[in-house]
């Protein structure tokens, strides 16, 4: 009984999605395709709050979704650690900025890209597949530079008061 009432419901759901498809626009169902999902937040100490591409900000807390297009805003003495899909880390010190500008990856091909942002403060950054089958597809900005990534496990910080 149990699996039929779950295939029913299934089929319920895809038959009025189908006919939401139907009586959609044309243009409606790639505006409405939800960001893809980056990574997570796997810790946080103090204030840190996630600014996304929309411009809602929310406190951070451990589980927390990021999106491929956010922003991490750490306080005094606070910091945040967050785990990108290709393994890729990243730990945000204490009164920092950092965007994550783009994020792309097929877990399939390992085919990817990310565009990192470091406004302020500090960043501490443990590549992932990413940067271990395909480096050139690491970036990293500040508001002087721009680093290309050539080792694993590097430390970024900048004074610019954005």
């Amino acid at each position: 009984m149990k699996k039929f009432l779950t295939a029913a419901l299934g089929l319920a759901i895809v038959g009025a999605a189908t006919l939401a498809q139907a009586q959609a626009p044309a243009a409606a169902p790639a505006a409405a395709a939800a960001p893809q999902q980056a990574g997570f937040v796997k810790t946080v100490r103090g204030s840190v709050q996630l600014l996304d591409s929309a411009g809602a900000t929310r406190n951070a807390a451990p589980g927390d979704a990021l999106g491929a297009v956010d922003r991490i805003v750490t306080g005094p003495d606070s910091s945040a650690a967050v785990v990108l899909r290709d393994n890729t880390t990243l730990m945000v010190g204490p009164s920092s900025r950092m965007d994550l500008k783009e994020f792309h990856f097929d877990g399939t091909t390992r085919d990817g890209g990310m565009l990192v942002s470091l406004l302020r403060g500090s960043m501490r950054m443990i590549t992932g597949l990413i940067g271990k089958t395909n480096p050139d597809a690491v970036r990293v900005e500040t508001q002087t530079a721009t680093i290309g990534i050539r080792g694993t496990d590097f430390i970024v910080q900048t004074d610019g008061q954005p």
